[in-house]
């Protein structure tokens, strides 16, 4: 994760089509390094890797300030339009091998939609999906990223406020993973002082977790 001089952590996206992946994904690199964009069909076929330049003024070790560095991989989308499960869970999970079998994940990336509802179905399909994927400890090493969260606000919604009148099933979902969420304002995600603070809290579930990491040393 980390070398004398910078932080790197390892991030991947997961969700359904045009739930935001990719676009969160941009977001938390401070570029646009995946295709996003409405559709009709899946967007995201196969699976990409992007990487942050180094970022400053996020963390500081021993009283020094430490260059933080992020990688995260995007992915097609589970339920695909045109890949079945199976497909997409075997390209997913080389993909992770591949790129993160090394270092190691440090966080799965869950990314719903804010301004829609959440359905039974939809949550357990992502649970089964993200359990077959990461294994038993799936939780420790999952969160939420509630995109589009600019819509919520229009339509009269805070943070609290949208918690408060969520369905029992997101908040079933949010309670699963230690309420390991992070709201994304997708009007300003771009913006360098709403990114910092998402990479801040980012880094904060991966203290909860102890810096702990999936997949290390499991490269073939």
């Amino acid at each position: 994760m980390a070398d004398s001089n910078e932080m790197t952590i390892n991030l991947v996206v997961l969700g359904r089509t045009q739930a935001g992946k990719s676009a969160a994904g941009n977001s938390l690199l401070g570029s646009s390094d995946f295709e996003s964009h409405r559709s009709p069909s899946s967007v995201t076929t196969c699976c990409s890797l992007g990487r942050s330049c180094r970022i400053l003024g996020i963390i500081r070790r021993n009283g020094c300030e430490l260059p933080l560095r992020v990688r995260v991989l995007d992915t097609p989308s589970y339920p695909h339009s045109g890949l079945s499960k199976e497909q997409v869970k075997d390209t997913v999970r080389s993909a992770l091998v591949h790129h993160f079998g090394e270092e190691g994940l440090h966080l799965a990336l869950l990314v719903l939609r804010a301004d829609l509802p959440l359905c039974p179905d939809e949550s357990n399909q992502a649970i089964q999906f993200i359990q077959e994927l990461l294994g038993p400890t799936w939780k420790d090493f999952t969160a939420v990223l509630l995109t589009h969260a600019d819509k919520a606000e229009e339509a009269g919604f805070s943070e609290e406020a949208y918690l408060l009148s969520a369905s029992s099933t997101l908040l079933s979902l949010l309670s699963s993973v230690q309420h390991k969420y992070i709201f994304l304002d997708n009007q300003k995600s771009f913006i360098k002082e709403e990114r910092a603070i998402v990479l801040r809290k980012l880094l904060n579930f991966m203290r909860q977790n102890n810096y702990q990491v999936l997949l290390k040393h499991s490269k073939q």
